[in-house]
């Protein structure tokens, strides 16, 4: 297919390329998307392909490490918008429905893989007795863990895009009406062009229909190579790999909730639309369900409902022991029967409807963290290992003290192993969140879980990352990262001493 040479395309590049501009090409994800896929972000960059939302999104992170979060947020809702108008206009020129179910096959099966390679690198890091082989499997499953991340982000993005396309007009090469100019941030530089917004998809539309769904599972049965051309390149249609984040699952529409600046056209976005926080586990806020289906299944919005950033938590969330007794947004009469739970993830499994299960056990990872114990023996009964399986790296991703809430609900209920796997999956987050649920999980007694998620931190994670982590309460953090680097190695315990003492901490 043709090079699109549409406004809202052009000037979504033209956004793209003003970004860039004001990251360091030799550092953070722009300089690992630049050092793996160099031809494919710069055919992002040229408008000739649209970067999957996780690349945007990761950009934007590198802008926040140099401008600050305010700003980065306040850019993150606007490029957002400016991508589902671009995406919109890109989809809708000629041969984009089938580009659109080549992309979905091909993202099925990365999705599918990413998924296979984690549960055999949990269960493999579950058995691993050498500290040398357990550090290198532990290295291994943060970068699996982005990559399922991403690739489930890519695949519900294309969904939504096969669903918001058909809903239009099937069949024929729609033109974006002329579209208006918005305001940029006031971040963004008087001087570049003023990216456009053309039919910009609301929240509603990323619901991927369950017949859509079908027929583009059809197709990948067969293996499908990623398309050439307009393709979003090697890298960014979801090959190996970009570091170990995860903060990438949010789908294009999905940005954080915003302030807007002065004059900024955005100030009062419809409900669900791309001013709304991301929601599911990842962000600790469940997911909707759709009107007329059963809702007992899914608790209502919690302390992570709108307004909730997904870029980090702030420190004024529900305790460790109200997170656990379900209480700050989650009455327990209201969260539905775990039996009837799982009963619709048996059901969906067996109408082959994978999709549908996974979003279900998205909204179930936020739930009230004491009922997670028995929800694992239920599924273990019912032959659902693999789900419980999955609910524990979606339940890895919660902010901070949910992420200790369940950890200590299950170390207390004597599932230790769940305990520790929860834990080992939930550190490739930045350090300030790891302190915020060790020390969670300290002040609440659970003294053998806090020391099980810093042992699984020095495990994968650099000495200077444990020294910045320390920072947050030396006194108690300090012996606890030597205790664990000294169970590791002679070697990693030097390299957190020296860490410590550069950073100004006295290693006793």
């Amino acid at each position: 297919m043709e090079t699109a040479t549409s406004l809202t395309i052009g000037q979504f590049a033209e956004y793209l390329r003003g970004l860039t501009q004001r990251l360091d090409p030799g550092a953070g994800w722009y300089g690992e998307f630049l050092r793996r896929d160099p031809e494919g972000l710069r055919a992002c960059l040229n408008g000739a392909a649209i970067p999957p939302w996780d690349v945007v999104d990761s950009l934007l992170r590198d802008l926040a490490a140099v401008r600050g979060e305010q700003i980065a947020g306040r850019e993150t809702v606007y490029a957002a918008r400016l991508r589902a108008a671009a995406v919109t206009a890109w989809d809708r020129l000629p041969g984009g429905m089938e580009e659109l179910r080549t992309q979905y096959a091909a993202a099925a099966a990365q999705r599918a893989d990413a998924g296979e390679a984690l549960r055999s690198l949990t269960a493999r890091l579950g058995g691993a007795t050498d500290p040398a082989e357990a550090d290198a499997l532990a290295r291994e499953l943060s970068w699996t863990q982005d990559d399922a991340a991403r690739a489930a982000s890519r695949h519900e993005d294309i969904s939504a895009r096969l669903s918001a396309l058909r809903a239009g007009a099937p069949g024929e090469a729609v033109r974006p009406a002329g579209p208006e100019i918005p305001q940029p941030p006031s971040s963004v530089s008087r001087q570049q062009p003023a990216p456009a917004e053309a039919q910009v998809r609301t929240q509603a539309e990323v619901q991927a229909q369950v017949q859509a769904g079908a027929q583009a599972r059809a197709q990948a049965e067969a293996p499908v190579e990623a398309p050439v051309g307009r393709a979003e390149g090697r890298w960014l249609r979801g090959a190996r790999r970009a570091g170990g984040a995860r903060y990438a699952g949010s789908a294009a529409p999905g940005a954080p909730a915003f302030t807007p600046p002065p004059g900024h056209p955005d100030g009062d976005p419809a409900p669900g639309g791309p001013g709304s926080a991301p929601r599911g586990a990842r962000f600790g806020t469940p997911e909707p369900r759709p009107a007329g289906q059963d809702g007992g299944a899914v608790p209502p919005a919690g302390p992570g409902g709108p307004g909730h950033e997904a870029r980090g938590h702030t420190e004024t969330g529900p305790g460790l022991a109200e997170a656990a007794a379900g209480t700050g947004g989650f009455p327990a009469g209201q969260a539905g029967s775990t039996r009837a739970v799982v009963g619709e993830l048996i059901a969906l499994r067996a109408a082959g409807r994978g999709g549908e299960a996974h979003a279900l056990l998205c909204e179930i990872a936020a739930w009230p963290a004491d009922r997670l114990p028995g929800l694992a023996d239920q599924l273990v009964r019912a032959g659902l290992a693999a789900d419980w399986a999955t609910l524990l790296w979606e339940a890895a991703s919660l902010p901070p003290e949910r992420l200790a809430a369940a950890a200590a609900a299950l170390g207390e209920a004597g599932r230790e192993a769940d305990c520790d796997r929860l834990l080992r999956q939930g550190v490739a987050r930045p350090p300030g969140e790891i302190a915020e649920a060790a020390l969670a999980l300290g002040t609440a007694g659970r003294t053998r879980e806090a020391d099980a998620l810093l042992g699984a931190f020095v495990r994968v994670r650099t000495a200077e990352e444990a020294a910045a982590l320390a920072r947050r309460d030396p006194q108690w953090f300090a012996p606890r990262l030597l205790q664990a680097a000294a169970a590791l190695s002679g070697t990693r315990h030097r390299d957190v001493v020296h860490a410590l003492r550069v950073a100004g901490i006295a290693a006793a």
